[in-house]
């Protein structure tokens, strides 16, 4: 409570974790861990314990080197689904939470080559989370519509500089839409897309 921390305790995950987002996965009120094994190709999810403690993770297959991942309720369900993106294998995973905190398959969706961050955010105003995925070698930003039932359309691709490789969504006009932030990492500098729907 006065900014200072314990030592650190460390769970086991598999080859090279790439990223990390934190939900109520089980719905019992407590935040539990995800994280995507980059190297073992899936994504490990971690149960609280309820006393700050987490069970041994259970893993989920996904495509190859699967790296930044979110959480968001896609299909209107009330439970947290995972949205994730697959570097190697150009798309966006999603696994929907089918409860205990336990998901289904990965279903997967086209992206552009070498995806490197995802964000979730409500996009068109129709009260579902859409996909936003930044594609680093095509200087692109992606972005899937909901369908309504944890489904997504064909991405339409927006133009960023070079090499986009960290994107984020907040509303920065004020006009209550979610506009878009992504970091260019190869031009040094920031694209803000503003949402015009």
């Amino acid at each position: 409570g006065n900014g200072t921390f314990a030592c650190q305790t460390t769970y086991s995950t598999c080859t090279a974790p790439g990223c990390v987002a934190a939900a109520d996965v089980n719905g019992d009120g407590k935040l539990d861990i995800i994280v995507t094994n980059s190297g073992s190709n899936n994504v490990g999810v971690l149960l609280n314990k309820g006393n700050g403690t987490f069970a041994t993770q259970r893993t989920y297959s996904t495509s190859s080197w699967p790296g930044s991942v979110v959480t968001a309720d896609v299909n209107g369900d009330g439970k947290p689904d995972i949205i994730l993106v697959n570097y190697n294998s150009n798309n966006a995973g999603i696994l929907l939470n089918i409860g205990n905190g336990t998901f289904a398959a990965q279903k997967t969706y086209s992206t552009g080559t070498a995806p490197t961050s995802v964000a979730a955010a409500d996009v068109n105003g129709d009260g579902k989370p859409d996909i936003i995925v930044a594609s680093s070698t095509l200087n692109n930003v992606g972005v899937l519509l909901n369908t309504g039932n944890g489904t997504f359309f064909a991405q339409t691709t927006y133009s960023a500089d070079t090499v986009p490789y960290c994107v984020i969504v907040a509303d920065v006009n004020g006009d209550g839409k979610p506009d878009i932030i992504v970091v260019n990492n190869g031009s040094d500098n920031i694209s803000v897309l503003l949402n015009y729907c």
